[in-house]
């Protein structure tokens, strides 16, 4: 069904959780996707989330669990006993299950798994609580298909059926040795063709795609977007296959990424929400608004410094907007491409190739802008200053280019965040780097 999710009908759910409305709220939520579910209780009060919630299905519930924002089922879950939150987990994947109790105080963490009635998926979750949640083993599940290589097709299909039934989708079929060592994957359309006593050893695909359990969230988006994987394999430093990873969990590292990029670009030091407090908020906007008043402050002192050029041309002090604006969006430019690079997996080529492209495309760019400057300008100002204005532009449209490729390079390698180049810190620099280039072509062409 499709809803309204407005004040007027958040309000209205409300009522019905007052008053105890239980057919109208089934009926509400009985064809609603668990994603849209969520979504309508991020803006219902705990006390009426935790009610909705128990009249619905437990599967439904533990999709919907699932689905909320981490602060949001922070506060919701401390409603629950343990008893109620372990009927939840025991329907959940294995990895969102460990997600959610790593949010519970260590107390109730124990009493939810000592709680659950499925005494596997407590053991693949204790598994995975040791691992860190940036890394791939943090991120994967361990429900999963696999068969041994010396079977044939017959006894594989038996034990396909067999283990499908503890996992929601089924992507590919793992093939390992006796000891779980990796070995590669067959497809089950192969498996279904293949006659009852061939062997899987002269169907399965040795070339797979996989990880180890310790490599970084980043490194497995990475891996999984540039093969189009829906899902990859984990493995430990043995080689024993010990997991999996979905395309569902990946999308939500690269989203997460995604947002501390902008976040970063935008000159936020902390990972905010608007939900936050006030004083959260004022924090994280805080540091680079005194990085950027800082710059302003010491371009003002700058400037004190050619006094007697702008008193001798007063003309020039119209331009400095240009200058500086054209400057950081050049900059901003640069390193936003150079980010990107970075973000893919690196640049391809040398860097002197690199280094060389960025200069020619400031070059034209540098002498387009400059030209119709100058043409501009020749019609309402003195010639001198036309060049001057022309000279400078050009030159800090090429300074701007090298420093908005060097600079994210140069951050990237030292391990910090690179996004910071297409931010305040990049504006910053370019505008003080700008204004001395202008005062100084200017210094050298009107005293010459």
């Amino acid at each position: 069904m499709s809803f309204e999710y407005s004040a007027k009908y958040i309000k209205q759910l409300s009522r019905a959780v007052e008053q105890k409305e239980d057919a109208y709220l089934l009926n509400e939520f009985e064809d609603m996707h668990a994603a849209d579910i969520s979504a309508v209780m991020e803006g219902l009060s705990a006390e009426d989330c935790k009610y909705i919630l128990d009249l619905l299905d437990p599967n439904v519930g533990a999709d919907v669990i699932s689905d909320l924002e981490d602060d949001i089922r922070k506060n919701f879950m401390s409603l629950f006993e343990a008893e109620e939150l372990s009927k939840y987990l025991d329907q959940t994947d294995s990895d969102d299950a460990a997600d959610i109790l790593n949010e519970l105080p260590v107390k109730m963490r124990e009493e939810v798994l000592g709680s659950m009635k499925n005494q596997e998926k407590v053991l693949y979750i204790v598994d995975l609580l040791h691992y860190e949640e940036d890394c791939a083993g943090g991120l994967m599940a361990k429900e999963l298909v696999k068969v041994n290589i010396n079977w044939n097709v017959h006894q594989c299909i038996e034990e396909v059926r067999r283990q499908a039934k503890k996992v929601d989708k089924v992507y590919t079929v793992y093939v390992v040795d006796d000891h779980d060592i990796l070995l590669g994957r067959i497809s089950m359309k192969r498996l279904l063709i293949a006659d009852e006593e061939d062997k899987v050893a002269d169907l399965y695909e040795p070339e797979i795609a996989k990880v180890h359990s310790y490599q970084e969230d980043e490194e497995v988006a990475e891996l999984m977007q540039h093969y189009d994987l829906e899902v990859i394999p984990v493995v430990n430093v043995q080689g024993r296959l010990i997991g999996r990873i979905t395309i569902d969990d990946v999308v939500d590292v690269i989203t997460e990424q995604a947002e501390k990029d902008q976040q970063a670009m935008s000159g936020l030091s902390e990972d905010i929400e608007e939900r936050d407090s006030l004083w959260a908020m004022a924090r994280a906007r805080l540091p680079w608004l005194i990085v950027g008043m800082s710059g302003g402050l010491l371009g003002a002192n700058f400037l004190g410094g050619f006094e007697d050029e702008l008193r001798l041309v007063p003309a020039m002090a119209f331009f400095i907007p240009l200058i500086t604006a054209t400057g950081g969006n050049v900059g901003i430019q640069s390193s936003t491409i150079v980010v990107q690079s970075l973000a893919s997996g690196g640049f391809q080529g040398s860097v002197f190739d690199r280094y060389f492209r960025v200069l020619i495309v400031a070059i034209l760019n540098g002498l387009t802008l400059a030209l119709l400057v100058y043409a501009f300008n020749f019609l309402f100002i003195e010639h001198a200053l036309a060049v001057v204005v022309s000279v400078a532009l050009f030159s800090v449209i090429m300074i701007a280019s090298f420093m908005g490729t060097i600079t994210p390079i140069v951050l990237d390698k030292f391990g910090i965040n690179p996004a910071l180049a297409s931010g305040p810190f990049i504006t910053t620099c370019n505008d003080l780097i700008g204004l001395g280039v202008y005062f100084t072509v200017a210094k050298m062409l009107l005293h010459s």
